[in-house]
């Protein structure tokens, strides 16, 4: 890698748990004179989440640590093309002097194209990606598929340099017709240290008292949205089926299935092993996991699962669905957690009703999974991205240059 100093800008839909120590980390890379452009401030600021049916801010800081600008939000603020539309990104792009923006706003929102032409026309290296492992869309319109299958293969080689978050959405690239050598896995991450330290902190045995866990009891959680794509009913039912007097069930978040679980419980005839904790906001976090000895995600479709890294650094066993990004790059089943086929209740109460009947290698197995971290780590990313871009300036120089036409352009930065 060419030992320079990049301007780089990455362009932010609104500030997440989850970037801001990336942004942190990349604002001290050696590499990287960077900042943040955030088209709102949702997440830092107290807004209406439709999904948690409430108000969320995140109680952890997000702005801090890293220069950022806010570029304000002429659009709608809906799910739609002029939901986000940031007509500032143009004139910051413009005249920023940016060797690379990396976008991070879905190409179906219009802040997307003004960062785009306004990056094409300073001869700005672009980089975006997407976080999907399947070009089946959440939901269910089937006329999408073919559509993407058309249209991507073209979307994906505006990029200068396609960033990915796993395995699974680099093969879909390459799939696409991508070449390889356009792709940089870019690892989805959390920030695994202050998962670490937090989790250390924890009185694992207060914690479960207040969910009325006895200490020969086995704690099954669900961590996520009540979302119907997060099939939560999976695991109640598998939950009943797997029987047993000494575990117990936690829901930890809020969504629209709340009451649909509450009354299933009811009748499955296990409400007095269920419980519903509500929204829990990112510093209770480290405490559930901790306390939990193992962690359900059954989704029809989960791009990553980041519950799954923190659920792992907390040193909890994970089961997750085949339809989980994560389960793929995380999970070597019955080591460092379980994979099962989405849908299939009756293999999900089996892997239950083995896992929660030998404690001592569910212990085993949450220690191998907090391992496995070590490999998966923000500094992975940072240096995945600073590589990205890297990659990306050269292959722009070498493509815009006025002497180009009579350069040999390597056929790793040409395809």
């Amino acid at each position: 890698m060419p030992d320079r100093r990049y301007r780089v800008l990455a362009i932010a839909s609104h500030p997440v748990q989850y970037s801001a120590p990336l942004f942190r980390l990349m604002a001290q890379h050696p590499q990287l004179d960077f900042r943040v452009a955030y088209c709102s401030l949702r997440g830092a600021e107290a807004g209406h989440d439709p999904e948690f049916g409430r108000s969320v801010k995140w109680d952890i800081p997000l702005l801090d640590l890293y220069p950022w600008t806010h570029v304000p939000n002429r659009g709608s603020g809906s799910e739609s093309f002029f939901g986000l539309y940031n007509p500032g990104l143009w004139k910051l792009i413009r005249e920023g002097h940016f060797d690379a923006a990396l976008c991070y706003t879905g190409y179906v929102r219009a802040t997307f194209w003004i960062s785009y032409f306004a990056a094409k026309l300073s001869h700005t290296a672009f980089l975006f990606g997407a976080d999907t492992i399947t070009l089946s869309p959440l939901d269910g319109r089937k006329w999408k598929r073919p559509v993407k299958r058309l249209l991507w293969p073209a979307l994906f080689r505006l990029a200068d340099q396609v960033v990915v978050p796993s395995s699974g959405t680099r093969d879909l690239m390459l799939s696409l017709g991508i070449p390889e050598k356009r792709i940089t896995l870019t690892p989805y991450v959390v920030d695994n240290n202050w998962w670490l330290a937090q989790s250390a902190r924890v009185d694992r045995e207060s914690i479960r008292a207040s969910w009325g866990a006895a200490k020969s009891d086995v704690v099954t959680l669900f961590c996520a949205k009540l979302q119907p794509w997060k099939r939560p009913h999976d695991l109640l039912e598998a939950f009943s089926k797997a029987t047993r007097s000494d575990a117990l069930l936690v829901f930890a978040g809020e969504g629209p299935l709340r009451t649909s679980l509450e009354l299933e419980a009811v009748k499955l005839g296990i409400a007095d092993r269920v419980r519903f904790l509500g929204f829990v906001n990112q510093t209770q976090l480290p405490a559930i996991y901790t306390a939990a000895d193992l962690m359900v995600l059954p989704s029809v479709y989960d791009a990553f699962g980041v519950v799954v890294n923190e659920a792992m650094l907390c040193g909890c066993a994970v089961v997750a669905s085949d339809h989980v990004g994560a389960a793929r790059d995380l999970i070597a089943h019955g080591h460092t957690g379980f994979v099962y086929q989405c849908g299939d209740i009756d293999a999900l109460a089996r892997i239950l009703a083995q896992a929660l009947g030998d404690r001592h290698a569910l212990h085993q197995i949450g220690r191998a999974a907090r391992h496995r971290l070590e490999s998966w780590s923000p500094r992975d990313n940072v240096e995945g991205t600073v590589q990205a871009i890297a990659t990306a300036v050269l292959r722009l120089q070498l493509s815009t240059a006025p002497e180009a036409r009579s350069l040999s352009v390597p056929r790793d930065l040409s395809e």
